[in-house]
């Protein structure tokens, strides 16, 4: 077995550019995706805000992300994800 064969790789760090609707706030947004498997930490920047929506920068960091949890949450939410600014991988 050469190196790293089998050793699985973990999503640590994802960086979502995000539309959402004013409501829910971006409080009730991080505690929703502070509940998804393997997320550790949630950090919501305001970036632009209009009449009936606002983009926003969510980072989200822990040991093994659910990313497709993490999109069906904010989906959920009534939000969507524009891009995938970022993201950090572990072995």
């Amino acid at each position: 077995m050469s190196r790293g064969e089998g050793e699985r790789s973990l999503l640590t760090k994802i960086v979502l550019d995000v539309l959402k609707p004013h409501k829910p706030s971006i409080i009730e947004m991080a505690n929703t995706l502070i509940n998804v498997d393997g997320v550790k930490k949630v950090n919501i920047i305001i970036r632009e805000m209009d009449a009936e929506t606002e983009t926003v920068k969510v980072v989200i960091e822990g040991k093994s992300i659910n990313y497709n949890r993490v999109e069906e949450s904010i989906e959920h939410l009534g939000a969507s994800i524009h891009s995938v600014d970022e993201v950090e991988m572990e072995k």
